[in-house]
């Protein structure tokens, strides 16, 4: 067999098993050294391949198709800077848990080190923010090899899938000549196993069911025991953390990532304002608890973070189903391995229902006390970043995908977003909290879930701006929320604002940039609201391209703002406790 026949056969062996393990879709950014790859990708009938050009955006967008789709989606780019370009992505899905398959073309080994051109080293080039590497074997046509890459592609996918969730790196050193053969009438079947696929059985974390006993009675013992949900994504989660919570008389402090705060769920012991309220001293000294169970990554309120900091005695239970150890406070007594639902489930199935509500009504007055305050910026007559949060679930359609900037957009969800009977899903980029390739990584999630409202900042828009030819290219409809400020507006409310020398330069970093041009250059639609009628007309707007909703605002402005209504909730609840 000729050297075109064995890259043949090698390749379209690696993708049979590549589309039986279930991935679907493939992002290709075009280039010479992953020829075979993409040609032979682009013949199978199974897979979806979606080209862009530019790596860096790319491998985000096959990002947001993943946590989109809860499917591993596959990533192939050509040798040298190209797969540099793709380590940003590949950062955010392995801290976010999100599986990936990057696929890496590469030089033959005799071309490396050699001074040969797109050739950099290329071996474990995401160091440890991939789950596992592989460098393969290049092409060969005997039955060993071709067990072998079928093995190492259902291993590969294996990994990516299994709790926690992450990408997998597999580097392909290709010679020359690259075109394969495309005429062979049973191209996917010329490597057929005679035993056919081979599969690989995930695990999942339990415990002993004693231990489950002995959990359920300890919790039931506690007076003031609370439940924390960060962002987290799992099948039948909701439920049993709310069964456990009802039966324990626990609140709930869930994150709007934990998908807790939308839906037709029992709300009754979801607490939604805590970042605001324990900015209160007195309510964070009375709110104490004994005992606090965590699922899920810390979540966004950095008030709650103070909040446990400040009762550090306090025993914490982190629940983690992909055994990892998300304890950034490092305030955890109890780590505890197990799948967060079964948790819930077997917990609760041994716990009797408590009778101490005073704490859980406690948490509740507050909450209620605290969400009446918040509600007066729905009163402010200008455009207010908060208000656009505050409004959301009354104006989004049932069915929904918010897919929220980091920054400070996120944190205004956190602090306006409350619970809702709509399903609106919320989605973010939290696992390293960066602001590059959000618009990519929503577009890729609008792939799957529609209608999808991306909001941002100014910076983070123009951080990816490049990525809105997905839309073009695609046609994939998305509304796009720009709050202008025109710099970094979280930044104000940090500590440096208080050094107002060369605050702006460094900080603030106006980028005075007209919008308008750059949507008008990818085909969106783009409209600068003027006042809330409009913003609340043109929210829902049908659009079969990207739309570009841009409210400027004030960044001074939005922090007295904000500070004005921190404050009226804390005289609030200093006359509620105090009084």
């Amino acid at each position: 067999m000729n050297h075109q026949q064995a890259l043949t056969k090698y390749i379209a062996s690696f993708i049979s098993e590549l589309v039986n393990n279930g991935i679907e879709d493939v992002v290709v950014s075009p280039g010479s050294r992953s020829t075979p790859m993409a040609m032979v990708m682009a013949e199978h009938p199974e897979l979806r391949i979606h080209i862009h050009v530019d790596e860096r955006s790319a491998a985000f967008f096959a990002l947001g198709m993943a946590k989109a789709s809860s499917r591993p989606v596959a990533i192939l780019c050509t040798s040298g800077t190209a797969a540099a370009n793709y380590y940003p992505a590949i950062v955010e899905a392995f801290y976010s848990r999100v599986p990936l398959i990057v696929l890496t073309a590469d030089r033959p080994h005799e071309l490396r080190d050699v001074g040969a051109p797109q050739a950099i080293d290329q071996l474990h080039l995401y160091g440890k923010h991939v789950k596992w590497f592989i460098e393969m074997a290049p092409p060969e046509d005997s039955e060993g090899v071709i067990r072998y890459v079928r093995t190492a592609c259902a291993r590969a996918a294996a990994t990516a899938k299994q709790s926690p969730a992450g990408p997998v790196h597999m580097n392909f050193p290709f010679r020359e000549p690259l075109i394969p053969d495309l005429n062979h009438p049973e191209l996917f079947s010329l490597s057929n196993r005679k035993d056919g696929y081979i599969t690989v059985e995930p695990a999942q974390y339990s415990l002993q069911e004693d231990h489950y006993k002995e959990l359920a009675a300890e919790l039931g013992s506690y007076e003031k025991g609370m439940i924390i949900c960060g962002p987290i994504e799992e099948d039948g989660f909701t439920e049993a953390v709310i069964s456990l919570a009802e039966s324990l008389n626990y609140p709930i402090l869930a994150d709007p990532l934990s998908q807790l705060r939308s839906g037709q769920h029992r709300k009754e012991h979801v607490i939604d304002a805590y970042d605001s309220l324990l900015k209160n001293e007195t309510a964070k000294q009375q709110l104490k608890p004994d005992v606090i169970i965590r699922f899920g990554a810390m979540p966004v309120s950095k008030p709650l973070l103070l909040f446990l900091k400040s009762h550090p005695e306090v025993r914490q239970i982190v629940i983690d189903g992909g055994g990892g150890f998300r304890d950034p406070a490092l305030l955890s007594t109890d780590m505890i391995y197990c799948q967060e639902t079964l948790f819930c489930k077997k917990v609760a199935s041994y716990t009797s229902k408590s009778e101490q509500a005073s704490y859980l009504n406690l948490w509740r007055e507050i909450n209620t006390l605290t969400k009446e305050q918040l509600r007066a910026v729905l009163h402010i007559e200008e455009l207010n970043e908060g208000k656009i949060f505050a409004q959301l679930a009354e104006l989004l359609p049932e069915g929904a995908t918010v897919f929220v900037g980091n920054s400070m957009p996120i944190r205004d969800l956190d602090t306006f977003f409350h619970v809702n009977n709509k399903s609106i899903t919320v989605m973010a980029n939290r696992g390293a909290n960066g602001i590059d390739g959000t618009v990519s990584t929503a577009l890729g999630a609008a792939m799957f879930s529609q209608p999808l409202y991306l909001i941002v900042g100014d910076l983070t828009f123009f951080h990816d701006l490049n990525g809105l030819i997905a839309s073009k290219l695609y046609h994939i409809a998305i509304h796009i929320i720009v709050i202008n400020n025109n710099g970094g507006g979280i930044f104000s409310f940090l500590p440096q604002a208080e050094h107002p020398k060369n605050f702006e330069l460094l900080f603030g970093t106006p980028l005075n940039i007209n919008f308008e041009h750059s949507v008008k250059m990818f085909g969106g639609k783009y409209e600068k609201i003027t006042d809330w009628v409009h913003f609340s007309s043109a929210l829902l707007n049908e659009t079969d391209t990207f739309q570009v909703l841009e409210l400027v605002t004030k960044r001074d402005k939005n922090v007295q703002e904000h500070r004005d209504l921190w404050d009226a909730v804390s005289r609030e609840i200093s006359r509620l406790l105090e009084g």
